[in-house]
C-alpha cells in the first residue's frame, strides 16, 4: 500500500525512530514452516506511546503487503508521515495517550528485518534465493519473539489490513492466549485464485526480467523493468473504478517521456510513476517471498476457519469496504461466520466507500470511529474483571 494515502503528521507522535531487536542467535536459530533454521534475525520496529504499569495497553499493528515498521510520526529529515499516521497518535483511533502501539517490518522484508537482502553469515553476502521460503505464521511467530523483548505477555488488541489481516487471523490461531481482542480489515482468510493469479503475473514479471538473474542480482541493479511492472499491476488492484474515473477520467498523459504508440493516458503516467518509485524502495526477492507467503496463507489450516477459531476467547472486529474488489466483503463475511460458528463476540461493518481496497488507509473518520468504539470497550471490559 502506499504511503501517500496517510494524512499529514499534524498533532501526532512527532519525531519517531526505527530500532532493531536481534534474536535467534546459532545454535538457537528459529525453526521454520519449510523446516529450516534461520538466525541471526533482525527485526526492525517503531512504538508510539508508553506501556503502562500492568503492560495491559499494548496494541500490535501489522502492515500489508509494501508496508514497513514506519507506522507513524515522521522520520528526521523526511516529510512523508508513517503509513498509517492518520490512525495513530494522540486522539486518533490508536490513541497513544492511551495505547501502546508497535509495529515492525516482516520476515522476509527488506525494510530493516532479515529477508532476501540480508548478509547471509555462511558468505557474508546477501542470501538472495537462498533465503528459506517464510510463511504468514513464520512472521507471526518473529512478532510474538519481539514482543517478549519488550515484556509483553498479553496484547490489548492486534490490529491489520491486507496482508496485515493475515498476520492477525495467525494471532488468533496461533497464540490466542496472547490476544484480548483483533481488529481484521479488508482481508481474506485464504486467497481466492483471483488474488493468487494477480500476484504470479507479478512475480513472472519480476523473473522474467534478464535483471533479475536468477535471484543475485545484488551488487548490481535491480531487475528495475520486471518489479516496475509487477507493482503496476499490483497498484490497479488497490483502487476502484471509480476511484481511478475520478483520479484520472480520460485525460491524456504528456509526463515528457516517448513512448511508443504515443504518450497514452494521464492514469498510464501515474502507474510508470508508482512502477519506478516502487524499485527506489523496495527488494525484488521480497516481492517474490512475500507474496509466495500471503498466497499459501490458509488460517483454516486446510480445514475449517470455524474449526480453528473454536475455544478462542478475543472480541473481534472485521472491518470491510463496498468497492473492494481485491479483498471483496464476501471474504471478510467468511470470517465473521466462522467466528459465529465458534462462537467467538465477533461485530462486523462494511464501510461504504469509492476507494476500492486502499480505503483502509482512507477511510479514516468512519474507521477511527469504529477502531475508538471498540478498543475502549475491550479495555473497559478487561478493567472490571
Amino acid at each position: 500500500m502506499a504511503k501517500e494515502a496517510s494524512a499529514v503528521t499534524n498533532g501526532g507522535v512527532g519525531l519517531v525512530e526505527t530500532r532493531h531487536f536481534t534474536f535467534a542467535e546459532p545454535p538457537g536459530e528459529l525453526l521454520l514452516d519449510c523446516g529450516e533454521r534461520l538466525g541471526p534475525i533482525t527485526v526492525a520496529y517503531e512504538t508510539y506511546g508508553r506501556l503502562n504499569e500492568d503492560r495491559s495497553n499494548a496494541v500490535l499493528v501489522l502492515h500489508a503487503f509494501s508496508g514497513d515498521a514506519h507506522a507513524a510520526g515522521l522520520h528526521e529529515g523526511e516529510t512523508g508521515p508513517g503509513w498509517w499516521d492518520a490512525m495513530i497518535g494522540p486522539g486518533r483511533a490508536f490513541d497513544t495517550e492511551r495505547y501502546f502501539v508497535v509495529c515492525s517490518n516482516v520476515l522476509g522484508g527488506c525494510k530493516g528485518t532479515t529477508g532476501p537482502s540480508s548478509p547471509n553469515p555462511a558468505t557474508g553476502k546477501p542470501f538472495g534465493v537462498d533465503f528459506p521460503p517464510v510463511t504468514i505464521p513464520d512472521m507471526v511467530r518473529v512478532q510474538a519473539r519481539l514482543l517478549d523483548h519488550l515484556g509483553i505477555d498479553r496484547l490489548l488488541s492486534v490490529a491489520g489490513g491486507s496482508m496485515g489481516g493475515q498476520q492477525v487471523l495467525e494471532w488468533l490461531v496461533s497464540y490466542p492466549e496472547m490476544v484480548r481482542s483483533a481488529i481484521v480489515i479488508a482481508t481474506a482468510a485464504r486467497h481466492s485464485p483471483q488474488q493468487i493469479a494477480f500476484n504470479e503475473v507479478g512475480r513472472e514479471a519480476i523473473m522474467s526480467d534478464p535483471g533479475w538473474k536468477k535471484g543475485r542480482y545484488y551488487g548490481g541493479e535491480q531487475p528495475a523493468r520486471g518489479l516496475g511492472v509487477a507493482r503496476m499491476v499490483g497498484h490497479i488492484t488497490y483502487m476502484s473504478d471509480t476511484s481511478m474515473a475520478r483520479k484520472f477520467g480520460r485525460r491524456p498523459g504528456g509526463d515528457g517521456r516517448a513512448r511508443p504508440f504515443g504518450n497514452g493516458f494521464e492514469v498510464e503516467d501515474y502507474l510508470h510513476h508508482k512502477g519506478l518509485t516502487f524499485v527506489d524502495r523496495f527488494d525484488a526477492n521480497s516481492y517474490l517471498y512475500i507474496t509466495r507467503a500471503i498466497d499459501d496463507y490458509d488460517a483454516g489450516r486446510g480445514g475449517t476457519l470455524a474449526a480453528a477459531f473454536r475455544g478462542l476467547e478475543a472480541k473481534v472486529l472485521v472491518l470491510s469496504f463496498k468497492s473492494d474488489w481485491l479483498y471483496p466483503s464476501y471474504q471478510s463475511v467468511e470470517i465473521v461466520r466462522a467466528c459465529k460458528k465458534a462462537g467467538v463476540d465477533v461485530s462486523y461493518c462494511e464501510i461504504s466507500s469509492t476507494w476500492g481496497h486502499d480505503a483502509f488507509l482512507l477511510e479514516v473518520d468512519e474507521q477511527t470511529g469504529l477502531v475508538t468504539h471498540f478498543l475502549r470497550t475491550v479495555a473497559r471490559e478487561g478493567a472490571t474483571t
